[in-house]
This record gives C-alpha cells, structure tokens and sequence, in this order.
C-alpha cells in the first residue's frame, strides 16, 4: 500500500470549536463523509435522539489497515478480517464502533420505509487528511462548498492526469446490490458533494490531488494556542496551472453540546505582517475582514506561501482558562474547496515567576540654593539650620542605564505579587519541579538540576521572605512593594562591621549607637506600572507571558530624631526607568516553608 497524508499534521483534536455537518439519507445505504469530528459522545447517546431514529447501522472505514485486506471491489461491509468497524441500533456495548471520527468515510444504512431525511451530525471541524493506495479502492470525500459544489469535471480540471484514469463508484441508497454503489461515468454532471463518501481508484497513479490547494502545518503544530503559545503557521501551495486566489476568514463557532465547555467569543486571530526595518518589529493585520492571497500557478515563485498566525492576548479578557474558538475557513476563487480549521485560545493566568530587570534612566536632582545676608554669608535659621531659597528638583538623565535585577512571584491575575531576593528552582523532595525561597526545600540529592536567581540590588536574608506587593502586574494596574532595611540589618548598606565610623558603636566598641548616628533606615518604595503592549504583531502575540512598563522607585533614609524636633530627620531620592519581564514560570505555588 502507498499512502499519502495531505494537509495537517497535528498532535490531536482542538478544544472546542462547533459545526453541524448536515446529511441527505434516504432509504437502504448511503455513503457520507464527516469533516467534522464527533467522537465527544458516543455513537449510542448521538443515536438516541429522536431524529436520528431512522439510522439502523453504520460502517466505519478504516484506511489504516494491511494492504492485503484492501478491497479491489465495492462489497457489502463485513467487519471479519476486514477494515470496517461498524455500530448497530441495539448492540450496545457489543458494537465495535463507539464513536464518529473526522476524517473518514461511513456507511449508513436508513430504514427501508424513511423517506428522505436530514442527518446533521454536531462536531469539531478537522482539516483535511487524506491517505491514498494504489492497491485497492479509496473511500473518501472532498471538502467542497456545501452550497454550489462543483461537478466532478470541473473539480478534478487542475489535475487531468487522475480524471484521466478515474474509476468512480457512489451509493444511491437501497440495498446493496448490482445497483448500490453504482460506477459514475457522467463526470461533467455528478456533483462533488460536500460529506458525500465516494469510491475511488486510479490505477497505478499514485494520487496527491484533493483540492485545488494544498494545506500544511508544521509537524507537531495545530492552531490551539492554549494559554501559552504565541504564534503558528500554515503554509498555502498552489495546485494549479492557473493563478489562484485564497481567501481567509473567520466563521463563530456554533454554541457547544451538552457537557462541553462554554466558549466566551471568537479569539481575536492576527497575520503577521511585513517586518519593519526601522525597528525590526513585525506589522500585522486583523481577522475582522476576511484576507486574501493570490497565488501564482504550481512551480512558479509565490505559489507557495507561508501564512503566521497569532492571536491578541490583550484584546481576551476574562478569567484564566476561559474559552475563545472559532473556525477558520479557507475557500479559493475557482469555487472547488472549502476548508474549515479549528482555532482556539484560552485566557492565560499570570501566575508564576516573572524575572527581568528595571534600566534606571532618571534621578530627581536635589540642588539646594541658600539664602544669603548682606554680608554675603548663609543665612542661619532659629533651629540652626540654613535658610533654602530654592531647590532645583526635576528629572536628570543619567549616563547610560543602571540595571536592577526584577525577580517577581505572582497570581492568576497578576495580584499577590510577591518581590524576591532570590529564587530556587529545581525538583523538590516529593518529585515535583517547584519554586523555593531556600536551597534546603529542594531535593538535596538533585541540586546539579537545580538553579538560583538572585537581585544583589535587594538586602540579603537567611529566611529570604519576600516582599508582598500591592496592586498587580498587568496593563490596567500598579504594583507597588515597601523594601525595608533597619539601621542595624547586616544588610543596611551603611553598616561595615570593620570601619569604626560605620559599624554603629562608640569609639570604644562597648556601646551600640542610635539611628543616624552612622548609619539610617532604608525604605525603598518600588513602583512597577505595566504598560499595553505595544502595537505590533510580537508584543500583542506575547503578552501573556512579557510585561513591560515604567519603574519608579522613592529611597528614604530615615535619621535621628534631633532634641526639640518631632520628626526625625530623612531624606528622599527618586529614580526613574523602565521594566521588561518575563514570564519564566508558571507554577503558581511558590514554597516558602
């Protein structure tokens, strides 16, 4: 057997997007093809609604098998030695088949006294995967526009080389029989019908024609973005002779079954667009619109093209792990195919270990002029001190940018965030990879697996407890973190224990000094104000999991308080900047004890 797999490739099934594929049946046996995947119910719940009483079997092919069990013939299903699984009304748990999969064709046997009537299948829409042999019959269908198909002449044009040596048999209901399936002669007038299954051979030829356009995805991929990925591809190849074009839209999804989960709106679905040169970021065009590309005929350059998706992670609001789905659709000018591909994203939580860094680009001046007398001198004061004129305390630049390493724990909305020294990483004794405030609360025999991040910038603890924020870490909010030093901490940036004027005791080392003696108080009040984020295809694509914004940061010093004055005496500092994190993590269970 030879066999080709045509479009995607992709690890399994979509959340939950929603079609109802629709089926004319009449009497005896029919054969359909399902481009939708119903496999979340069993066959015995689908068959149990009234309307589909009149279905009394239904027989599953099943491509996959040994070439030697392929048949040469239509014949009636048999599911000994053969590759059919089939279901039949009252079986139960005996029947073979226990669920209606996309991607491939059945037989369905109606009652003998139905007349016509609609079976409509509700499903996930999967892209078309095609195999095909050269050592027997292939049963299959096409995915055509539902509405107008396209007759088998017109739709088989692009590839003469198959409708050349095309034996073609369909079932036109009734028994089974010399007439049932019948072979199809009349090219120019049988209707490629959309969910219709047909029997098809070529001979020797090996067949790679199923539509007028080939579809890819990259292996490993599909168009599930989950609450994670920030971008996918496909890639559009032209198999025609002629130039077409491809047109790309966006179709809502249908609301979900019974039992399955409930989806809060179609994502907001972006293609990246041209890279801009002036700042190496890539444009981007919204799915409002249906897209369009023209593809130049097979073989000629352009006729292959790769298309980028992403989805806008700023424009999803909800609660983590809500739903956005929705199908696209991809037609082409000639009216011959009509592909629909499930895409979906779930709203991401923000919880997890953010690391990055503030670039310090700002201080406030502290530029003091003093009064002065007649003489020219200072004026002096009542309370000793010189009388200020004026200060200049604006925003100054610096040099170049100072970095401070950001190191951040956060919650599902980015709220409860928590400010660290450092950060463990690495399996924990119960086997799990987890997050830690110290090194002895993970597994002491895996600590070659283990890493460390720290901000030197941020006093040093034994116990590392964090600072908790308030406010949060996205767009529409600020966080801000009070970072407390006393006087005496070992990690007050005043204190030298073997520097006499620094090490807070008297000059005989028998005394321990007051505040503001040699050493104050610090209280470093962190800012951190996330901004939207920016305006191009990365940015939007990648919020989820970056956040950038403005930092700020007020540094008091808190002295001695001097006799006959209530307050003590400090003074602020103010810098200015901006931060860039990243998502590194996202286990929410930061372990502190």
């Amino acid at each position: 057997m030879s066999c080709l797999l045509l479009t995607l490739a992709s690890p399994g099934l979509a959340r939950a997007q929603w079609l109802t594929q629709s089926f004319d049946l009449v009497a005896g046996w029919n054969a359909v093809y399902l481009h939708v995947d119903a496999s979340h119910a069993v066959l015995d719940d689908l068959m149990a609604v009234p309307a589909n009483a009149p279905i009394e079997e239904i027989w599953q092919w099943n491509s996959d098998v040994p070439a030697a069990q392929f048949t040469q013939n239509p014949a009636v299903p048999t599911d000994t030695g053969s590759p059919w699984a089939s279901w039949a009304r009252g079986q139960g748990a005996d029947a073979v088949l226990k669920r209606l999969a996309g991607n491939h064709a059945y037989l369905v046997r109606v009652r003998n006294d139905t007349p016509t009537f609609r079976w409509q299948v509700q499903g996930r829409p999967v892209a078309p995967n095609y195999s095909w042999t050269t050592t027997g019959l292939n049963f299959l269908g096409f995915p055509t526009p539902p509405d107008v198909p396209p007759s088998f002449e017109n739709f088989l044009q692009p590839a003469p080389a198959l409708m050349n040596q095309l034996e073609l048999f369909r079932y036109v209901g009734g028994p089974m029989g010399p007439g049932n399936p019948v072979r199809v002669f009349a090219l120019n007038t049988t209707p490629v019908r959309r969910g219709e299954a047909f029997w098809l051979r070529a001979g020797d030829y090996f067949n790679r024609y199923f539509g007028p356009f080939a579809l890819e995805l990259p292996p490993g991929r599909s168009l599930d973005f989950g609450d994670a990925s920030s971008a996918s591809s496909l890639r559009l190849r032209n198999l025609t002779s002629q130039p077409l074009v491809v047109s790309l839209s966006l179709i809502p999804s249908e609301n979900p079954p019974a039992g399955q989960p409930a989806i809060v709106g179609a994502p907001p679905v972006l293609i990246r667009g041209p890279r801009n040169l002036a700042d190496l970021t890539y444009g981007y065009f919204d799915l409002s619109a249906p897209r369009t590309w023209t593809l130049p005929p097979a073989g000629q350059p352009g006729a292959d093209v790769e298309i980028v998706l992403g989805v806008n992670r700023s424009a999803m609001p909800g609660q983590p792990g809500d739903l956005y789905a929705a199908v696209l659709r991809l037609t082409d000018s000639r009216s011959l195919s009509q592909v629909d591909l499930p895409i979906s994203a779930t709203v991401a939580s923000r919880a997890g270990l953010w690391v990055g860094a503030a670039a310090v680009t700002h201080v406030r001046h502290y530029l003091a002029q003093y009064m002065r007398g007649e003489d020219g001198q200072p004026v002096l004061q009542p309370d000793g001190r010189y009388a200020v004129e004026s200060v200049k305390d604006d925003l100054g630049t610096v040099g170049r940018p100072y970095p401070l390493r950001l190191i951040l724990h956060t919650g599902a909305d980015g709220g409860n965030a928590r400010l660290l020294q450092r950060v463990f990483v690495g399996p924990k004794p119960d086997g799990t990879v987890g997050l830690t405030t110290r090194e002895e609360l993970l597994d002491a025999n895996q600590l070659a697996h283990a890493r460390r991040i720290s901000a030197v910038h941020l006093p040093w603890s034994a116990n590392n407890v964090p600072w908790a924020g308030a406010g949060a870490l996205r767009p529409d909010a600020t966080l801000s973190v009070p970072v407390t030093v006393s006087y005496d901490d070992a990690a007050n940036p005043f204190l030298h224990v073997y520097h006499p004027d620094h090490d807070n005791l008297n000059a005989t080392f028998d005394q321990r000094l007051d505040r503001g003696e040699e050493s104050f108080d610090v209280r470093r009040d962190i800012t951190l104000t996330a901004r939207p984020p920016a305006d191009d295809f990365d940015s939007l694509t990648r919020g989820h999991n970056t956040a950038t914004g403005d930092y700020a940061e007020r540094i008091t010093l808190t002295g001695r308080t001097k006799p006959g004055r209530p307050q003590p005496e400090s003074r602020t500092f103010e810098v200015r900047g901006t931060f860039e994190l990243t998502r590194l993590s996202d286990i929410s269970e930061l372990t502190t004890d």
